[in-house]
């Protein structure tokens, strides 16, 4: 990508260009965009060059988008060490956004991640130059030099014993002397103070220049770039305390005799807490992620791949491409995702959709991956591998959700960006003004590092981010997967929920009681009219008329589905027409009146415009579905049911349950209408492709994993286990997550307002205590472990 001080060339890539004339339209999209001077669209690489003086991308991409060539867009999570507390998380993000071609980045402290998203790899390059240049270098996740989490943790575990095995003796040395009177003569009067001090000043200085190193190899550069961090405050106030306490010791001419004292304890302990909390740190921030763990754990590194002669090979997993042939033996985890070609066998499904019995697979039945097999070999044919499969999409649904920001977490960032500065400025203050009033060099020293050390920007970047990811990970082991945090934060204040019927408050699997035929056309003939139109679609009602539906039916052509209505279809030569009563009407076709149940869902047939037969469809309520209602009824919200079907079986249905209001015989756009009659914010809960435009309209749109691609596509939240109590499951773990963010929260800022005073000696003036340099260590390393501790919490949620 090249560029000059006003004019940007950009590289899209376009799949979709296959022809001349998609060229000249991609060019003419992106001709007509304001600042561009220069298109060029190449078909043998699908490229687009533009140039333009625009800075941003986003136009282009929009035109591309509307002329119907999207261009390929790349995403990325890299691996950032680097990042430490929340001051460097703008700081992070700003300098990605700040590469031409990245779209959008976001930092997760409690990952130490960067997402991003880019037009392309040249893009990804520069990215990794510009994180370098402002002190964040990162790594792909997962490439061989990235670092693991229980390195970080193993490292930090040495670190910290290390700084305690020499902080220690220092202490004792020290505060010895002052806890005992006697210790202290006894240590004068055998090596003298100043040989003391000498003895201290090595010990200390093993602990700087060892595990201490870290803070100030970090610290000061990011001091000197103007762009300070939570190590630039522990280098500065134990650099300054360990500076202090060297020319006590060794240049004390330098210092009033008045202020010749030395804090080489203080400077060892603050490290050596320091490194505590953060080992504390690493070891509960390592247990947020055990929920993508576990998941990632589901998949085996490798498969039983066939040869060419026949026999079975260990392959790794990467290997495995769609139509290899594998072998699945008893116990075994199933690779990928596939169908079974050979042999009979019972499945264990539990982890991906909860139930707890094994499921009877035999030929062309689906095998998921993550799934084990029971005792019987299975052979079988791979569809999707890689990140293709239904797990890899439930990993990255989860790693998406968990890596997203709530509106809340930019405010507590652009906060957290200037902390570090005002902290410094505040110390500095500090000691300006002990000076002032009181001359005491010693006290101002003791009040600035405090200060310093006191205050933690860690907690802050910390409070939201990983209470994000446990919920978000708690969320997954009980099957409830969220699209983003800002779903789990709007189910966290609906106050109505509504249902749809069919396959959501009943069990999706119904059954033909009944067939009513017109005079002279018999019931099979219902049947074979009706399982025609509706082969090949994945609705439960459909499914039940193929069910019902013997024998070999004939072909029909032109299907048009109307969702919400039924279904039009050319069968033998004659119009077919399938549907509710609604769709009869609206085609002209008189019924007579049929046998009513009011528990039943009645699908009339057509045929050349006159009625031909009415099939009755009954399905049985899922038994969980009255304890569900009545959970969010207590819980305040008021529940609904919106539904295609007719006004008797839907009123049937939600007497039994136990539903407040019943909106039945609706389409797509009436659903709509219907729940916004609700008091908002509302939550929808569907399954079906006609369901999928109230979802999206919804404010939360809850798809049943069961249901279809559509439905799920445009929820935010995606159930996989058939089971309604999930429902309000996922609602008691938003209210929690919500919950637990704000406690988390009130306790970083609260924390700074109340401690960073004392630190400062706010109370001294009253009466009050100084803050030694230790204690506000301590304080600061158990305020981001409390932040953890209290997010860990949420693994019990739910």
């Amino acid at each position: 990508m090249a560029e000059d001080r006003h004019v940007k060339t950009w590289t899209f890539s376009i799949e979709g260009m296959s022809c001349g004339g998609c060229v000249s339209r991609v060019e003419r999209a992106l001709a007509d965009a304001p600042g561009v001077s220069g298109v060029s669209a190449n078909l043998a690489e699908r490229t687009a060059r533009v140039v333009s003086e625009a800075n941003d991308p986003h136009e282009l991409l929009k035109r591309l988008d509307a002329a119907g060539y999207p261009a390929t867009t790349t995403s990325r999570t890299l691996s950032v060490p680097g990042l430490s507390c929340g001051s460097c998380v703008s700081r992070v993000e700003a300098a990605a956004r700040s590469v031409s071609g990245i779209l959008d980045a976001n930092a997760n402290l409690a990952e130490r991640s960067l997402t991003i998203k880019a037009i392309n790899a040249d893009a990804i390059a520069t990215l990794h130059t510009a994180l370098r240049q402002a002190g964040y270098p990162a790594d792909e996740t997962g490439a061989p030099d990235a670092p693991e989490p229980n390195d970080e943790i193993a490292e930090l575990k040495r670190a910290t014993l290390l700084a305690a095995i020499f902080t220690l003796p220092l202490f004792v040395l020290e505060m010895g002397g002052h806890l005992v009177p006697a210790f202290h003569m006894w240590l004068h009067e055998l090596i003298g103070m100043r040989t003391l001090w000498v003895i201290q000043f090595g010990l200390a200085l093993v602990v700087m220049a060892g595990p201490g190193t870290r803070f100030h190899l970090k610290g000061w550069p990011s001091l000197l770039r103007g762009t300070p961090d939570m190590n630039a405050l522990v280098a500065v106030g134990t650099g300054a305390a360990f500076a202090y306490s060297t020319i006590a010791t060794f240049v004390p001419v330098l210092l009033p005799e008045t202020a010749r004292a030395v804090y080489f304890e203080a400077a060892a302990l603050i490290v050596t807490l320091i490194l505590t909390g953060r080992w504390l740190e690493a070891r509960a921030r390592a247990r947020t992620g055990d929920a993508i763990r576990a998941l990632s754990d589901l998949q085996p590194p490798t498969a039983l791949r066939q040869n060419a002669d026949g026999s079975f090979e260990e392959t790794p997993l990467a290997a495995v491409q769609p139509g290899d042939i594998l072998e699945l033996r008893a116990g075994a985890k199933v690779p990928v995702d596939g169908m079974v070609s050979q042999g009979t066998g019972s499945v264990d499904e539990s982890m991906l959709t909860g139930e707890p019995l094994p499921v009877l697979k035999s030929k062309d039945d689906e095998l998921k991956a993550g799934t084990i097999n029971g005792s019987a070999r299975l052979i079988m044919t791979a569809t999707h591998v890689g990140a293709d499969t239904a797990l890899a999409r439930i990993i990255e649904m989860v790693r998406a959700a968990q890596s997203t920001k709530l509106p809340v977490q930019d405010l507590v960032n652009r906060i957290a960006a200037w902390f570090v500065p005002v902290v410094l400025a505040l110390a500095v203050v500090t000691a300006i003004i002990w000076i002032a009033l009181t001359g005491d060099v010693t006290q101002a020293l003791v009040a600035s590092v405090s200060v310093l050390i006191v205050a933690c920007p860690c907690a802050m970047g910390l409070a939201v981010p990983v209470s994000i990811m446990v919920g978000m990970g708690r969320a997954a082991r009980q099957g409830i997967l969220f699209r983003d945090g800002s779903a789990l934060q709007r189910l966290a204040t609906v106050r109505s929920v509504a249902f749809d019927k069919t396959g959501t408050l009943t069990k999706g699997a119904p059954v033909v009681s009944n067939v009513t035929a017109a005079d002279g056309i018999s019931q099979q003939t219902v049947l074979e009219l009706a399982g025609a139109a509706e082969r090949g679609s994945n609705h439960p009602l459909a499914q039940a008329i193929l069910d019902a539906s013997t024998g070999i039916l004939p072909t029909a052509t032109d299907l048009v589905e109307r969702p919400g209505f039924g279904i039009t279809a050319r069968v033998d030569g004659a119009e077919i027409a399938l549907g509710n009563q609604e769709f009869m009407r609206e085609l002209g076709i008189a019924q007579p009146s049929v046998p009513d149940n009011s528990s039943e869902t009645l699908v009339h047939l057509a045929r050349d415009g006159a009625w031909t037969g009415t099939l009755h469809i009954s399905d049985t309520i899922r038994p969980e579905a009255a304890d569900a209602v009545t959970w969010l009824s207590a819980a305040g919200i008021e529940t609904a049911l919106i539904s295609g079907d007719r006004k008797a079986a839907a009123q049937s249905v939600a007497a039994q349950i136990g539903l407040s209001r019943v909106h039945a015989e609706q389409l797509p756009d009436g659903k709509i209408a219907s729940l916004k009659d609700l008091p908002e914010p509302t939550a929808f809960v569907g399954d079906g492709i006609n369901d999928a435009p109230v979802l999206a309209a919804s404010d939360v749109g809850i798809a049943l994993g069961s249901g279809t691609d559509a439905a799920i596509g445009a929820a935010q939240v995606v159930l996989m286990r058939p089971d309604l109590n999930s429902v309000p499951a996922a609602l008691r773990l938003s209210r929690a997550t919500m919950r637990n963010i704000y406690q988390n929260l009130f306790w970083a800022f609260g924390y700074n307002v109340a401690l960073l005073p004392v630190a400062a000696g706010g109370l001294v003036p009253f009466g009050g205590p100084m803050l030694s340099p230790a204690l506000a260590a301590g304080a600061m390393a158990l305020s981001s472990v409390f932040v953890l501790s209290n997010a860990l919490r949420l693994r019990r949620a739910g």
